[in-house]
């Protein structure tokens, strides 16, 4: 098993057949495509009587360029084939109902990557929609992307962390929702007429994500001058590397919100919550993970070490930092995981610089996954508010609370003769301010965090080799300067 695992084998066919992007309808779709994006409202549809406002028959003739390039394409992904003809169908319908809000259920339930998942396989996706963590309008949005399965990824998803609708996914072109921040394809947030009664598959960039990871933690392991061990600096400086790793995590996380002792929403989509729920539910996900990759490597899986430093360092060190500070509850995840493993001496900060305790790692880690997974354990034993308090005395025993919470005051502070829902009105925006530390780290890995907007694998390797052509240019310059 080892050996199958220790290997990242491309699928045959799947990812050796004709590239989407090559084809000269592909920069057409992409072209009518962002032609009709900003005549679109912020739920999809298109005001006429607006000013500036296209005419009916000039949103026509983008929408038809849009159908013939589907159409054109669609002979290369015969596996998409009643998926494109449902989407056509759609596009049509929209049109003949004036352009108003959108209804894409129809394509959207033919849509079933999930059912035959192929490393390499390519996918053209058109759909109104948002983009989680990009744009929040559902504009007309076009991405090719492939399937990353990999054998030792779908053995172990077979054999040992069943996820049928899983799908790890890398770019190979997108319009503008997508050159955001956005790393997720989830069907939640396709326009329709109505929630289908179940989600068949949800998708993850692995190569954003590990692009995004590459190039926020060599920026914070420098600006920290933490000392790295050879092979987790080799790890940081290889795309595919990171790539395999952030497929095996998301696969585990994913899974975990529907396993455990859990609350009957696991999602936590359809309640109201303090965002300190969302933020231990999402990180319990990760230590999750992290716990079983600690498994995972003591068996020989190739992947799984680096899985365990891609958690650490993209939740204590991109995590805290990144996004707003209201309800940040990611960031706040990012904070605990840093500040506990600080207070229990894994991490020190010592004459301005980042001391980590390997060999303590990930039992220290794994003691903090086990403390949310008692919180969880016991709450199936609380009323709903009594669980708030002690998930939120978990937090505060390593997060100091902002020093005007309503809530670090204790049930007295609270009118309890109003509804739970009522109360997450008196929490904070930032109920967990950053400490000095990560005020400072903020302002010197802004930049960034900022630059990795829109990242993907192509565009980070075509970064490093004008990197390197620029210090390459340089070099001649400094040795005749100190001959």
């Amino acid at each position: 098993m080892t050996e199958i695992l220790a290997q990242d084998r491309r699928g045959g066919d799947a990812g050796s057949a004709e590239r989407v992007i090559d084809h000269p309808a592909w920069p057409a779709l992409k072209d009518a495509v962002e032609e009709i994006r900003p005549w679109q409202s912020k739920d999809g549809s298109i005001d006429f009587g607006a000013e500036g406002a296209p005419t009916r028959a000039t949103v026509e003739l983008a929408l038809g360029r849009v159908i013939s390039a589907v159409e054109e394409l669609s002979p290369l992904l015969s596996h998409d084939a009643a998926y494109h003809r449902a989407l056509v169908a759609d596009l049509r319908r929209w049109a003949d109902g004036g352009f108003e809000v959108p209804d894409f259920l129809d394509s959207l339930l033919a849509f079933q990557p999930a059912q035959a998942r192929a490393d390499g396989l390519q996918h053209l996706v058109v759909f109104p929609m948002y983009t989680q963590n990009g744009n929040p309008d559902r504009n007309l949005e076009a991405v090719v992307l492939r399937v990353v399965w990999p054998d030792w990824l779908a053995e172990l998803e077979r054999t040992r962390f069943d996820n049928p609708l899983f799908l790890g996914i890398t770019f190979e072109d997108f319009t503008s929702g997508y050159d955001t921040n956005s790393a997720v394809l989830f069907p939640e947030t396709i326009a329709v007429r109505e929630a289908p009664e179940r989600f068949t598959w949800g998708a993850i960039f692995c190569d954003r994500e590990a692009a995004r990871f590459r190039k926020v933690t060599e920026a914070a392991v420098d600006i920290l001058r933490l000392g790295l061990p050879e092979d987790v600096r080799a790890m940081i400086g290889d795309q595919a590397r990171c790539q395999q790793a952030f497929v095996l995590w998301d696969m585990i996380h994913d899974r975990t919100h529907s396993h455990g002792d859990l609350p009957f929403d696991p999602f936590m989509i359809k309640q109201r919550q303090p965002f300190w729920m969302y933020g231990l539910e999402e990180l319990r996900c990760d230590l999750t993970a992290f716990k079983e990759a600690v498994k995972l490597e003591a068996e020989g899986v190739a992947q799984a070490r680096d899985v365990q430093y891609a958690v650490i360092f993209d939740r204590m060190f991109r995590f805290p930092v990144t996004g707003e500070r209201v309800r940040n509850y990611d960031g706040l995840g990012g904070q605990l995981l840093f500040a506990y493993l600080h207070q229990h001496d894994v991490v020190r900060w010592t004459d301005n610089t980042l001391h980590i305790d390997w060999d303590r790692a990930p039992q220290v880690t794994n003691q903090l996954c086990a403390e949310i997974e008692k919180l969880y354990r016991d709450g199936i034993d609380r009323p709903k508010l009594v669980h708030w308090f002690a998930a939120y005395e978990l937090v505060s025993a390593y997060l100091a609370p902002h020093p005007g919470s309503t809530w670090a005051k204790g049930p007295d502070a609270l009118d309890l003769t109003q509804p739970p829902r009522k109360l997450v009105d008196d929490v904070l925006p930032d109920e967990f301010p950053l400490s000095m530390f990560y005020e400072a780290l903020a302002k010197k890995l802004k930049g960034v965090i900022a630059s990795t907007k829109g990242i993907t694998a192509r565009s980070a390797r075509s970064a490093e080799s004008m990197s390197a052509a620029k210090d390459a240019s340089v070099e001649p310059t400094l040795a005749a300067g100190a001959a």
